[in-house]
């Protein structure tokens, strides 16, 4: 069986992606269905690479038992555009960073994450590297919310074809 390949993006690849990344493989594997994916996460710049994710998002997300400290930022590479088939951008400058980037045939491939938690009835996961406390919670809140509802669409569409 095909694994379905999930790129969560960010601008540093230290706070929202990371955690993205790491949630989506905490709900995987709950639903026992890790196997069918392989996913990683990536930023459009090079600010961080080689770095641990934030240690706020980090201590965020180990409150909700995700672990993020053995992930390490890296940049998007051309490769991932084929790699991938979801490359999923958490705000407007991710998006348009990759949709500029992506090859033709690949632009598909690219879409917001927050697209699937249309209740939320926003697009933008918001960068908290600059806030408070408050700011990675909330973005755990959002990544939760569209995990879910990602897996869901995925699966629902498995089902029928």
């Amino acid at each position: 069986m095909k694994k379905t390949k999930v790129l969560f993006v960010c601008m540093g690849n230290i706070c929202r992606s990371p955690t993205a990344e790491g949630v989506f493989a905490k709900l995987i594997a709950e639903k026992k269905v890790a196997h069918q994916f392989d996913i990683d996460s990536a930023g459009t710049h090079a600010y961080h690479i080689g770095e641990q994710p934030d240690l706020r998002s980090q201590k965020a997300a180990a409150e909700r038992d995700v672990k993020l400290s053995h992930l390490r930022a890296r940049k998007v590479i051309m490769g991932d555009f084929e790699d991938f088939d979801f490359l999923l951008a958490m705000d407007d400058d991710n998006y348009a960073t990759l949709i500029n980037a992506c090859p033709a045939q690949h632009k598909h491939k690219v879409q917001y994450f927050l697209d699937y938690a249309p209740q939320l009835n926003q697009r933008e996961v918001p960068d908290p590297y600059y806030g408070g406390e408050y700011g990675f919670e909330r973005v755990l809140d959002m990544i939760e919310a569209a995990s879910e509802g990602f897996l869901t669409v995925l699966q629902s569409t498995h089902q029928r074809s």
